[in-house]
């Protein structure tokens, strides 16, 4: 406390003091000495004091000022709450310190003079009755928050201003990230239309992987991190993108469980974010960047559902703070969006199947009608030979049963081309006897590429997995190899670099059903010699298409 205080002032100041703890501080003793002090020991005998008359101050443990409503405290003329990280300055009306404390006496020079002219702003101001609030920078780039708020005497003059000081650079400075990842989140998949016609899914896609690595290196300050997303079929944490993260990372296979899944698959089953300051003493921690100290981990939710997982890792122990766990939430949300919209596009996948069974529909219906139509003709033409004619309908209901098989097989309601009718062969001589691998874990896609290609003379093998499709491609010489980049046990690069291993000649193309290349296989094959990507549901003349350049332009030796 200071000494020398304007004694006539302060003692014109009304105290309300709530509870024992507060009576027995050392402030409370002061204003006994100092002003006139109220005592209540309850919060419902404070609430009556408050309704009954008016305080300069209300004096109580933290505890209890919880309790106490905000709107009656604000309806008292010098509410501002006062907490030991705060300062205090009372300045009477002739200019001189009527009593402050030792925060506020520790304040710069220059600082203090600015709060001491809007003090006099304030009692020179007759009709200024309420707090004034302003934001005062200083030069070393701190922020302060000063409530100046005027004390009137018993004659109701102006006799005193009392500010209150705290220090709010790290509030607004808190305020400001927040605004920031809330711009970010709009902007991470705002993308302009004409933009948007120019590329396809596997360009929209890396362009929101830029933009996520952007935003976490420039508002996070993360240059090490993960994001990964809960394949719902298998519970297995797919890898979406890292960042300054070793290659290795995407040999890890990781499943959102609790235990014997690491740090990330923990927070993918429970949902709680997860610091680790030390990861040399943290037994669910696996290896990730080769010299991480520390890490990071929230989970990435979408209405109360967990999509994934935002894994950060740092060189320094103790890396991260409680507030970096907030932004990384924060910002997570606006990740889990992006990986939500991909989530639904993976659910296209299975809806492809439909779509692509139309187009062989669409397809072999004009053949097939064709086909109905001649033999409606011949039944004509041989009126009178009874054998025959019963011979060509025999034939033409077959024709129907075939048509009316592949109608139901490709309804929305099936996903299997069964029962099965061979279709009739079209030889395409560039084609014919052409051998070719489809690699898909869809028995549709699989098998209706199959019967495709069959149709038109080439010699056709399927694998469901990636092991079953690096077997083949050991054991027979291909002219072409279609695989999906996505397979259980291995992805398409690795098929890719099998294929090209066994015959670098071989032309090899890849297929994903919503642009989702978790392990970039796509990037990466495109650098060595892939042929071509399609994009699912592709049509099967753009299929025929692109398999006609590649056998033409990359003859298998």
């Amino acid at each position: 406390m200071k000494d020398g205080m304007n004694d006539s002032l302060v003692r014109q100041m009304r105290v309300l003091v709530l509870g024992e703890g507060a009576a027995s501080g050392p402030w409370t003793q002061w204003f006994d000495e100092h002003a006139r002090v109220a005592r209540v020991r309850s919060l419902d005998e404070a609430l009556q004091a408050l309704s009954d008359q008016s305080f300069d101050l209300v004096v109580s443990s933290a505890e209890d000022f919880s309790f106490l409503p905000e709107s009656m405290l604000a309806e008292q003329a010098g509410y501002t709450p006062i907490g030991a990280d705060q300062g205090v300055w009372v300045v009477g009306a002739d200019g001189a310190t009527a009593w402050s404390n030792a925060y506020a006496e520790r304040l710069p020079a220059s600082l203090r003079q600015r709060i001491f002219q809007s003090c006099m702003e304030v009692l020179t101001d007759e009709t200024c009755t309420a707090p004034l609030r302003c934001d005062l920078d200083t030069e070393d780039g701190k922020t302060f928050e000063v409530a100046i708020t005027p004390l009137a005497d018993p004659g109701g003059c102006g006799a005193a201003a009392a500010a209150v000081i705290r220090d709010a650079t790290q509030a607004r400075r808190f305020k400001r990230q927040l605004d920031a990842i809330d711009k970010a989140g709009r902007e991470l998949l705002r993308l302009d239309a004409d933009q948007i016609a120019r590329l396809d899914m596997q360009e929209r896609l890396s362009l929101l992987e830029q933009k996520i690595i952007r935003y976490t290196h420039d508002l996070l300050h993360f240059d090490n991190f993960t994001v990964f997303a809960i394949d719902r079929k298998t519970n297995k944490l797919e890898l979406v993108l890292a960042s300054g993260m070793p290659s290795e990372v995407k040999a890890i296979d990781l499943f959102a469980y609790a235990e014997g899944n690491g740090i990330s698959g923990y927070v993918a089953a429970t949902g709680h974010s997860y610091i680790c300051p030390d990861v040399t003493q943290d037994p669910r921690y696996i290896r990730g960047l080769s010299n991480a100290r520390s890490s990071l981990t929230v989970p990435l939710h979408v209405n109360d559902q967990i999509v994934g997982v935002f894994n950060v890792e740092s060189v320094r122990v103790n890396g991260f703070t409680e507030e970096d766990r907030q932004f990384a939430q924060l910002f997570g949300r606006n990740i889990a969006i992006a990986l939500h919209v991909l989530e639904l596009l993976v659910s296209e996948r299975h809806t492809t199947t439909g779509r692509m069974g139309k187009d062989i529909m669409a397809e072999v219906t004009g053949p097939l009608n064709d086909v109905l139509t001649e033999l409606e003709t011949l039944v004509e033409d041989y009126l009178g030979i009874d054998d025959l004619r019963h011979r060509l309908r025999k034939l033409s209901e077959h024709v129907v049963a075939v048509r009316d098989t592949l109608k139901q097989a490709t309804s929305p309601g099936l996903g299997l081309l069964t029962p099965r009718t061979p279709r009739a062969t079209r030889i395409d001589p560039l084609l014919k006897d052409k051998r070719v691998l489809i690699v898909d874990d869809e028995d549709m896609i699989r098998e209706t590429v199959r019967d495709v290609l069959a149709g038109y003379g080439c010699r056709v093998d399927i694998a469901a997995d990636g092991d079953e499709a690096l077997g083949l491609i050991a054991r027979h010489a291909y002219d072409l190899v279609l695989s999906d980049i996505k397979l259980p046990t291995k992805n398409g690069y690795e098929i890719f670099a099998a294929t090209k291993a066994a015959n670098p000649k071989t032309p090899v193309m890849l297929m994903t059903g919503f642009g989702y290349d978790p392990n970039h296989a796509i990037v990466r094959a495109n650098r060595e010699g892939l042929t071509a990507v399609l994009f699912k549901p592709f049509k099967v003349d753009q299929l025929l298409g692109e398999i006609r350049t590649a056998i033409r332009s990359n003859p298998a030796s």
